[in-house]
């Protein structure tokens, strides 16, 4: 009897891919140019994991040539404060893109925020006008974390055309923007939820789960059709009974991989692409800049 070998949907590796291609074109258009592109991560307070987080982007826009204009501000800073800084990077031509680090302190408006950022430098592409070229097919820029599971579904040539695609969770950060992809794809989509009846029969029937929930194990491997390509998106730090804690997914991972031909680990599989197309959207942004300029004609 032959046992299944279940292939790894490896974000890290094409992570590393697409950094390679992104340094190389930096370094390429530069002299040209005349600056490399330029990231500007907003912090505030001393969120441990935000932290984390921002360190990796600033080493990755580091590794690939880019500025980092990292902001760190204290848990007191006041909404019209960060309104302020916003404006002043909208029009601060050596920055291409801007995000602001969620969670933020509950003093502040997220969603206000996002809404002050220029289209054009919304490297997290969840500006309102970047989600309604979404849905209407336009260019623009895209929410990273469902684009870099696009990315990774193509790299490994997993055809979606006509194939029956669960998501599993309808946050704007991924959940629906992941439909929509997958919609634009000609995938058949549903999107369950905590108000879903019976999940497992939805999920079963899925060629393509994408979990987006952020419950720890809550795919088991009797809610996975066999065959069916599995991406976790869910990053969950949980603590064992010793007090020792580690990163899991939304996905059981071992006996899901038994039944699953294609599967993404946590960590290395979606956390790295989501960095990686946080860059790309900031380099997408450094060539439009420089083609609105005649810098690039167009080209």
């Amino acid at each position: 009897m032959e046992t299944k070998t279940t292939k790894i949907l490896d974000g890290k590796a094409l992570a590393e891919k697409i950094h390679q291609e992104l340094t190389s074109q930096i370094q390429s258009l530069q002299a040209k140019i005349g600056r490399p592109p330029g990231l500007a991560v907003l912090m505030v307070g001393d969120n441990p994991a935000s932290a984390a987080y921002v360190r990796n982007k600033e080493k990755a826009c580091a590794r690939v040539g880019m500025t980092s204009f990292g902001k760190h501000f204290p848990k007191e800073t006041t909404q019209q404060e960060l309104e302020d800084v916003i404006a002043a990077l909208n029009e601060d031509e050596q920055v291409d893109g801007i995000l602001v680090q969620l969670p933020l302190p509950e003093h502040l408006d997220a969603v206000k925020l996002l809404h002050q950022i220029a289209p054009d430098k919304d490297a997290d592409g969840l500006h309102p006008v970047n989600l309604g070229r979404l849905v209407r097919g336009e260019a623009g820029l895209r929410s990273c974390t469902p684009a870099g599971v696009m990315r990774l579904l193509a790299e490994y040539a997993i055809p979606l055309a006509g194939k029956q695609a669960v998501v599993v969770g309808r946050s704007i950060l991924v959940g629906k923007p992941m439909a929509l992809m997958l919609l634009e794809a000609d995938a058949t989509v549903t999107i369950a939820h905590s108000r879903s009846q019976d999940i497992q029969n939805i999920t079963k029937n899925a060629d393509v789960l994408i979990a987006a929930a952020g419950i720890p194990g809550l795919i088991t491997a009797d809610m996975v059709k066999p065959g069916a390509v599995v991406v976790d998106v869910g990053i969950n730090r949980v603590t064992d009974a010793n007090g020792k804690s580690r990163l899991v997914g939304d996905v059981e991972f071992g006996a899901t991989a038994n039944v699953a031909d294609y599967i993404t680990p946590v960590p290395g599989g979606v956390g790295p692409m989501t960095v990686a197309l946080l860059l790309e959207n900031t380099f997408t942004s450094y060539l439009k800049a420089a083609k609105d300029k005649g810098i690039l004609n167009g080209k």
